[in-house]
């Protein structure tokens, strides 16, 4: 092969693996890491536990890299449309990001995104998406779009990662059916 060739496939190779997203380390039956982080609902500032959270349900964590860009707009209005649903099976959805965090209190409330209907973390540093191995490799201290539903028992039962929006919220809403319908807490 040319040294030029070599070089292109090289380069195009390369930049394949930067573009691609983590896989999410944490598997199903691992104890999900415990946070607090500041967050808002429909604009207004409070913390979330998620110890807190498991004691009312599932929890569904989604990751994602920044609020007011294309993908993660398209999955909160997702998740805003899919609420109800996740309600119905006494699940919590909370979105935690490690970007763009001075724009989160107008994110959750905007209703082509959040739409006041579920709440927003800042993860600042990225330190609860680094416990969680769902950070960005194409753009370090941010976080990746990985989703995990945990059980009430604190332990993960489902993980999909993709960089594209489209499926997270019909994957985690399976998922927590499945946890539901099996009539337990947790693995």
């Amino acid at each position: 092969m040319k040294p030029m060739m070599k070089f292109a496939t090289l380069a195009v190779l390369g930049g394949a693996t930067v573009a691609m997203p983590a896989f999410a380390a944490l598997k199903a039956g691992t104890q999900a890491p415990e946070f607090s982080a500041p967050a808002y609902l429909a604009g207004q500032p409070f913390t979330f536990d998620l110890a807190d959270a498991l004691k009312k349900g599932p929890v569904v964590v989604y990751f994602f890299p920044a609020p007011h860009t294309s993908g993660c707009n398209v999955e909160a209005h997702l998740f805003s449309e899919a609420i109800d649903k996740f309600k119905a099976e006494h699940a919590t959805v909370i979105g935690v990001t490690a970007g763009n965090l001075d724009q989160l209190a107008a994110f959750s409330k905007e209703t082509e995104h959040c739409g006041g209907k579920f709440p927003v973390a800042a993860d600042a540093g990225a330190k609860i998406a680094k416990q969680y191995d769902a950070t960005l490799l194409m753009r370090p201290g941010w976080s990746d779009r990985t989703s995990y539903v945990i059980a009430p028992s604190g332990k993960i039962t489902y993980v999909y990662s993709d960089l594209s929006p489209n499926k997270h919220v019909e994957e985690t809403l399976k998922a927590v059916k499945a946890i539901e319908s099996a009539g337990t807490s947790g693995m």
